[in-house]
């Protein structure tokens, strides 16, 4: 009995079992923290130079653009070269736009034009590790403890979401930017020291020469010749694209709860609250075998959830709603991830991991774009309703014509755990007319 109610909270054995995921999860987290800081700094900061949202407007286009474009070659990058010599050099460039941003700040910088630059770089420089990176916990950890692995992530990011804007609010009053940028900086710092620690993760059947191979293959074609992988990821842009209603708070709080920035603020909050609660209790869904299935139920309960918010009158029913789609949203999160790694071999997992950024990056902001212009023509009410019905169908039609997403299993828990191997694999014999390997070609 006790046993069967531990495993309904977070399963913590890549924390206890792996050495090497402990290192990379607390580097991770401190990075997370570090940016939320960074990122609300750099928001006010361009605030108090321009008083436009023109001005706030461009740092999106200065951080999502080389996110978009910088991912797809991180892939072929992921692909290439030993993965954590990429994440190593991703980091320290990461490092050194943060050092930037603070340096700005101490001399007094009022160009923001240079501000934007270093947070291009930065964003840029994260956007070539990125693809790399997602690799770590599938090569680091058993097949069974994957999905825990990437809920523990999933925890601290939605911790730093709730926590290090109002963090960086205080050490802006009393430090001002530069302190912000300070901490991370830090942050960084320990993020880059966690991958150091790291053991070398070349792709495996990579040549000899060098340790470089030279990918056959684009990440979109492999996305599209397994049914699973573009059955879970089409399930991820449906969501994002159809329902996305961050753009939407501010218009809603208007209309209905008179404006007040906390409300505005609990809007947020209510998203980050359901997704740690999801992540605090997610040791029974990420034992679940039928990871499929629990992505496509828990992408139609975030639909459905916006669809409730846009018609939710009293604010603790909106707040609910928003509370039950931070949760669906942190299950469809951490199965999605677990399913792309383990269903994409590992000479490919680079190149398929860019693609998944780059829907994970151009999604939410094409979603909140949709949802605004929508809104515009006709209210928030029908753009929020519209767009999680819309996406529920959409996410129904792949549930009903991706039968193999819709049955896939997880591998079954060995009778004995063993670590996976995280040193450099043995070539492989090259295929004829210089195929991928037989053991790695995609059906």
């Amino acid at each position: 009995m006790r046993r069967r109610v531990r495993v309904r909270f977070l399963d913590t054995r890549p924390l206890r079992g792996s050495r090497p995921f402990r290192d990379l999860w607390i580097g991770t987290s401190a990075s997370q923290l570090g940016g939320q800081a960074a990122n609300v700094a750099v928001l006010a900061q361009v605030w108090d130079l321009t008083g436009s949202p023109l001005g706030t407007g461009a740092i999106g286009l200065a951080t999502g653009l080389p996110m978009v474009l910088f991912g797809l070659f991180g892939g072929t990058l992921a692909d290439t070269f030993d993965r954590r010599t990429v994440v190593r050099a991703t980091t320290a460039g990461q490092l050194l736009a943060a050092v930037g941003l603070y340096a700005q700040a101490v001399a007094g910088n009022r160009s923001v034009p240079v501000l934007l630059v270093l947070v291009a770089v930065g964003a840029g420089c994260g956007a070539l590790g990125a693809p790399a990176r997602r690799t770590f916990p599938v090569r680091l950890l058993p097949d069974d403890q994957v999905a825990a692995g990437l809920a523990l992530t999933n925890v601290s990011f939605q911790a730093a979401m709730l926590a290090g804007p109002a963090a960086a609010g205080l050490v802006i009053a009393y430090r001002g930017f530069a302190g912000a940028y300070a901490v991370q900086a830090v942050a960084v710092a320990v993020s880059l020291l966690a991958v150091i620690r790291l053991p070398a993760m070349p792709p495996e059947g990579a040549g000899s020469a060098g340790g470089r191979r030279r990918p056959e293959r684009g990440g979109w074609r492999i996305v599209l010749r397994r049914p699973t992988l573009w059955g879970s990821m089409a399930t991820d842009l449906s969501a994002t694209l159809l329902a996305m209603p961050v753009a939407l708070f501010p218009l809603v709080n208007e209309i209905r709860y008179g404006g007040h920035p906390q409300t505005l603020g609990l809007f947020l909050s209510a998203v980050a609250v359901g997704g740690i609660t999801a992540g605090l209790l997610s040791g029974t869904v990420t034992r679940w075998r039928r990871s499929g299935l629990v992505q496509l139920s828990a992408a139609v309960v975030w639909s459905l959830a916006l669809a409730g918010f846009g018609l939710a009158g009293p604010l603790w029913a909106a707040l609910g709603c928003l509370a039950v789609a931070g949760a669906a949203d942190t299950v469809s999160v951490i199965t999605r991830g677990a399913l792309v790694q383990r269903e994409t071999p590992d000479a490919y997992r680079g190149r398929v991991s860019s693609v998944e950024h780059v829907i994970g990056v151009a999604g939410p902001e094409l979603g909140n774009l949709r949802g605004g212009a929508l809104a515009a023509a006709t209210s928030a009410s029908f753009s929020l309703v519209f767009g999680g019905l819309s996406a529920a169908l959409a996410i129904a039609a792949v549930w009903a014509t991706n039968a193999p997403l819709r049955a896939y299993l997880t591998p079954p828990v060995p009778t004995t755990p063993t670590k996976r191997a995280t040193s450099p694999a043995k070539p492989a014999a090259p295929a004829e007319d210089g195929a991928p390997p037989a053991a790695e070609q995609v059906p």
